[in-house]
């Protein structure tokens, strides 16, 4: 049978087994509902084997594709079914995502040279195995979250990485676009943000008690055609890109550009740079109605350039300092009938809680926005182990499960000298298999606001496409399938299936040309020899 990942939920031969022969003349009949799916099978598939894989119909020859309502009640919207037999190639879908799906199964069961952008060698036909698979993903949110802030990503990546992540079924890309060290979006009404927020002087190389620096300046950021070239890019591939702005804190790029947006009496904001390294920053937004018009403004432009439904507004690691500092926190918190600094931050998130429920969006947030309360919409990020997402779910609020211990891809992969920049506890390709986003506990209504999980990819140490690469995967394989297929309970998972079945998933990485981790280890040039990281021993908890 043949070699997928996700693994689907049921496949099998069509007797007697044999294959299917596309050649010049096989031709894509696209019922209403899949003409973006057609597109996509003649720009990248026919890209890569050469066939014309022109419009047409009422042939044995076809690929046939079609949202089908049965599909949609059987195995639901995202759901698909693929028929391969002698008379022709059959790919239905609950919904036009579902047939997109069922599309990259198709291009799996082709080969890995079908992942390439042109024909490596000259082919009269192409040959698929007479099949029946019958798919659906376990959740509806299965997300990476890219840090373009740390390090910025140019336009050409993040379309890339829309494409790796179409490839394993993954629908959610969370774009971490501000932090203290950059600005990463165009805002028209404060171009400083850019101009200034966008751009540091030097960089920390490593760990932030790492010696090293690099002296260059580092930045970047994506204009609004760029963001809206991304949006309809992941859009024609079933991708939901929801776009992150931080506050209340890692937020020094920002009142760098505006200084007036910090705790005025308290530091002397003018004096701030864009941050050059790493940590958790004590410069901190002030609880102004300055500074609520100031991201009101800005959260105006991101609502008219992301349709998200949600729209994610960070909420996590703010120092309080500043605010016990400030006469004009300490008179907020007088003038709300506050307890103390807690619950101003919480008055804070809930503000933007509020505005974004009035303009029919949905706040989410990491888990410290649980703190003080949420309302009803809003959702939660489980971001420091399981039981902000436990407690967010027992309180009917959707979760997101991105545990640090569990699916951050910046962690390390295996112990030893060779890891580059070791960070976090060892999370390997097998206990990358093994996370589990239902954690035990909860019952069946609340187990059903668990919207699904999301890996992170933080990029304080991972400053290249390649570095990117090299911590995405082939971790990234593992976390689609415990996402898209129904698996068993981690411990009953079945390993040794999944990385036969990698085995002939790394030619088809290969082909997208991803520098990812060789099973024995990093190539010489993956290593980063005397860079400092911050590794953490033993097994990671689960909280």
């Amino acid at each position: 049978m043949p070699d997928l990942i996700p693994a689907p939920r049921r496949m099998h031969n069509v007797p007697p087994p044999g294959l299917y022969v596309l050649d010049d003349e096989t031709l894509i009949e696209a019922r209403p509902g899949t003409e973006g799916v057609a597109h996509w099978l003649r720009t990248t598939v026919g890209a890569a084997t050469g066939l014309p894989l022109a419009p047409g119909g009422d042939d044995d020859n076809r690929i046939v594709l079609s949202v089908d309502p049965s599909v949609e009640r059987e195995l639901g919207p995202e759901g698909y079914r693929i028929v391969i037999d002698g008379y022709a190639v059959r790919l239905d879908g609950g919904s036009a995502a579902g047939v997109f799906w069922a599309a990259q199964t198709f291009r799996q069961l082709l080969g890995a040279d079908a992942f390439r952008r042109a024909p490596v060698r000259p082919r009269a036909a192409w040959h698929v195995p007479t099949v029946v698979v019958e798919d659906a993903p376990r959740f509806r949110w299965r997300g990476v979250l890219l840090d373009v802030a740390r390090h910025f990503l140019p336009k050409d990546g993040v379309l890339r990485y829309l494409d790796l992540l179409a490839a394993h079924k993954l629908n959610v890309l969370h774009l971490h676009l501000t932090d203290d060290q950059g600005w990463r979006l165009e805002i028209e009404r404060y171009p400083r943000l850019t101009e200034v927020g966008a751009w540091r002087a030097r960089t920390k190389v490593g760990h932030r008690a790492s010696p090293l620096w690099d002296e260059r300046p580092h930045g970047g950021y994506y204009t609004k055609d760029d963001i809206r070239e991304i949006v309809a890019y992941a859009a024609e591939r079933h991708i939901t890109v929801v776009p992150e702005i931080d506050v209340p804190g890692h937020s020094q790029a920002a009142i760098a550009a505006y200084p007036e947006l910090g705790n005025t009496d308290v530091v002397d904001t003018t004096a701030l740079s864009v941050w050059d390294t790493w940590g958790v920053n004590p410069n901190v937004l002030a609880p102004t109605d300055t500074v609520l018009a100031f991201y009101e403004n800005v959260l105006t432009e991101v609502l008219d350039l992301f349709p998200s439904p949600f729209v994610h507004i960070g909420g996590d690691e703010c120092p309080k300092d500043q605010w016990k500092a400030s006469a004009t926190a300490q008179a907020r918190i007088g003038e709300l009938g506050l307890t103390g600094e807690e619950e101003l931050q919480s008055w804070f998130i809930r503000h933007f809680d509020r505005w974004l429920a009035e303009r029919g969006r949905r706040l989410v947030g990491w888990d410290e926005i649980l703190e003080g309360g949420l309302a009803p919409g809003a959702a939660v990020s489980s971001w420091r182990g399981y039981a902000g997402g436990i407690a967010a779910a027992r309180a009917g609020h959707d979760v997101v499960m991105c545990p640090q211990e569990h699916v951050y891809l910046d962690h390390r992969q295996a112990d030893g000298d060779d890891e580059p920049v070791p960070i976090g506890y060892v999370r390997t390709l097998e206990d990358v298999y093994r996370f589990e986003a239902v954690p035990p506990g909860l019952t069946q209504a609340e187990a059903a606001h668990v919207l699904g999980a999301q890996a992170n990819l933080w990029t304080e140490v991972t400053e290249t496409q390649q570095r990117v690469d090299y911590q995405a995967f082939p971790r990234l394989a593992a976390f689609a399938e415990t996402v898209w297929s129904t698996l068993p309970a981690p411990g009953r998972r079945d390993y040794a299936d999944f990385e036969r079945r990698m085995a002939a998933h790394y030619p088809r990485l290969d082909a997208l040309g991803v520098d990812y981790r060789p099973p024995g280890g990093p190539r010489p040039w993956q290593r980063r020899p005397g860079v400092l990281g911050r590794p953490i021993e033993g097994a990671p908890p689960i909280v």
